[in-house]
C-alpha cells in the first residue's frame, strides 16, 4: 500500500514501507554491523575503552548480560506477532509485550546491544548505543505518526496508557501500578493485573 500525502507523517517526503520507516531495515542492519565491529574490535583486540573491566568484576557484568539478553529475547519473541504474519494487524496491538511498551522489538534490540556493551565494559560500544537508541527513537516516532493516521483515536488512547520505551507507572494510593502489573503493600510484591481484576 502506497502512502498518500494525507497519511504521510512528513507530508509525502518519505513513502511508507508497510507501516515502517522506509530506511528502518537498512539502518538497523548498518548499525548492527557497525556495533559488532566496534564491540569486537574494542572488547577483544584494541581494548582502548574497556578500562572499567579492571574495576567491575566479570560476574556482575555477566549477570547484566544475562538479564539484558533474556529481556531482549522475551520482548522480541512476544512483539514478533506483529511482523511474523504476512499481513499487518487491522487493529491496535495491545497484547503481549505491546501492553507494556509500544516498541518491544526495538527495545529488545537496544537491550541486546546494552548487554553486550556491559559484558565487556566497552565504553565505545556504550557511546555508539546512544546513537543507536536515537535512531530507534526516530523511526519509532515516524511509525507512530503512521499508526495515528491509520488507527486514529484508538492509537492515541493506547499511547496515553502505554509507555514508548518503559511501562507507564503511577501511584494509586495503595502502591505503584503500571500497565499490566500492580505493586501492593510494603513488601512491594508484583501481581498480575489479570489475577487482581477479572
Amino acid at each position: 500500500m502506497k502512502d498518500s500525502p494525507a497519511n504521510s507523517p512528513d507530508q509525502g517526503t518519505l513513502p511508507e514501507k508497510n507501516g515502517e520507516h522506509p530506511y528502518g531495515d537498512a539502518g538497523q542492519l548498518i548499525l548492527l554491523v557497525l556495533f559488532l565491529v566496534i564491540w569486537v574490535g574494542d572488547s577483544f583486540f584494541m581494548r582502548s575503552s574497556t578500562i572499567l573491566a579492571d574495576y567491575v568484576p566479570l560476574f556482575p557484568r555477566l549477570i547484566i548480560l544475562g538479564l539484558a539478553l533474556s529481556a531482549a529475547w522475551a520482548l522480541i519473541k512476544s512483539g514478533h506477532a506483529v511482523v511474523s504474519h504476512g499481513e499487518r494487524p487491522t487493529a491496535v496491538m495491545a497484547t503481549g509485550a505491546f501492553q507494556y511498551v509500544r516498541h518491544p522489538l526495538y527495545l529488545g534490540c537496544v537491550l541486546f546491544y546494552f548487554g553486550l556493551a556491559c559484558a565487556t565494559a566497552s565504553l565505545w560500544s556504550l557511546a555508539l548505543l546512544v546513537g543507536i537508541f536515537l535512531f530507534y527513537n526516530y523511526i519509532a516516532g515516524y511509525e507512530e505518526k503512521l499508526l495515528e493516521a491509520r488507527f486514529g483515536e484508538s492509537y492515541k488512547a493506547y499511547k496515553e496508557k502505554t509507555g514508548k520505551w518503559l511501562p507507564k507507572m503511577w501511584w494509586n494510593g495503595s502502591g505503584v501500578e503500571s500497565q499490566g502489573f500492580k505493586s501492593i503493600g510494603a513488601r512491594g510484591a508484583l501481581y498480575s493485573r489479570s489475577s487482581l481484576y477479572p
